[in-house]
């Protein structure tokens, strides 16, 4: 679990754009860049070489959640 007051104040490192913590997958998911970051032992990687790029369907499922 992301603390979300850590969460309020991470950025996406390439876009600069917020970040959305999804649990099930341990990840923290930039629409704008289409990257998502992995989170190991509660503390976010926030490397772009770490990252993995969205598929379409993540994408678009990601842009609407709140």
């Amino acid at each position: 679990m992301i603390d979300q007051k850590l969460l309020s104040i991470l950025v996406c490192p390439v876009s600069k754009a917020p970040l959305q913590y999804i649990a099930d997958k341990q990840e923290l998911v930039c629409v704008a860049s289409a990257l998502a970051y992995p989170v190991r032992d509660g503390i976010p990687v926030m490397l772009e070489s770490e990252a993995r790029q969205l598929s379409s369907e993540e994408k678009e499922l990601y842009r609407t959640k709140p």
